[in-house]
């Protein structure tokens, strides 16, 4: 599943692709999305914005309408000048949104609705989020005591969860964790408002970091390269993706184990995060 600096990444060039500028072009593989369209159609609508909320992505048309959309494991976003051959195949293609100067391709996205814009904050899946960690007006001590509340839960797992905290995913998970130097299956209960609330600054400071670097204009968000370290590709990252590698600061072998109901990987280090099993 994309991170929360990719989802960031990627409605940020959506936005400055399309925002202000009217459609022209409208498709889609949802029919839920072609009978709004058929009633009310999309085209001569103004895109207004495009945002992130946590891992959804949220296009605000004129008239009060609103296309969310999740991309779970494998959806994307793609940007093309007109009449530019897609890089993706067109049976993946879910949804098309066309301006004059460029068209947004939605690639194998599984989640997709319309929401008018007065319903937004009774919307099931965004009201259910936690303090997004890229949000402006984020808020870290609400952060901290949801955390906190899951008491039982493997810190690791508890991470993951988006009503706990938005924008993490499975390598800031492990990322973070290492930097704090905190065992990923420590309780969530057994770690005090500190501990937490480090975890949370340092979660919030990497994902910062990556959207602030160089945006590559106009293009695909699924090549992005993130890092947690520093920009040398074969150093980028602390552990996640480096099983049986040495510790790059101990040289302990990182080890790797799945974790949680969703068996999602988790990478550590079992010296330098005191990890006892």
């Amino acid at each position: 599943m994309p991170e929360g600096d990719t989802i960031f990444r990627a409605a940020r060039t959506l936005n400055q692709a399309l925002a202000g500028k009217p459609v022209v072009r409208f498709e889609s593989m949802f029919p839920a999305l072609t009978r709004i369209h058929d009633d009310a159609p999309l085209t001569g609508r103004q895109v207004e914005s495009v945002k992130s909320a946590g891992k959804h992505v949220l296009m605000q048309f004129s008239g009060g309408l609103v296309l969310r959309t999740h991309m779970r494991m494998n959806g994307s976003w793609h940007i093309y000048r007109p009449g530019e051959a897609w890089q993706r195949p067109r049976r993946d293609m879910r949804i098309v949104i066309a301006t004059a100067d460029f068209e947004a391709v939605g690639f194998n996205i599984p989640v997709a609705e319309f929401i008018r814009e007065r319903d937004l904050r009774r919307n099931r899946d965004l009201r259910r989020l936690g303090p997004d960690l890229l949000s402006a007006d984020f808020d870290e001590a609400e952060a901290v005591a949801r955390i906190r509340a899951r008491v039982p839960a493997e810190i690791g797992d508890v991470l993951l969860d988006q009503s706990a905290l938005a924008g993490i995913g499975n390598v800031y998970k492990s990322e973070t964790l290492f930097a704090c130097g905190v065992s990923p299956f420590a309780p969530a209960g057994s770690l005090d408002e500190e501990a937490v609330r480090n975890l949370v600054q340092t979660a919030r400071r990497f994902l910062t970091v990556n959207v602030s670097t160089g945006l590559a204009a106009m293009t695909t968000y699924t090549g992005f390269r993130r890092t947690t370290r520093r920009d040398d590709p074969r150093e980028r990252l602390w552990v996640y993706g480096r099983a049986r590698l040495p510790c790059r600061r101990c040289g302990t072998a990182i080890r790797v184990r799945k974790q949680g109901r969703d068996a999602r990987l988790t990478y550590w280090c079992p010296a330098c995060q005191d990890s006892k099993r």
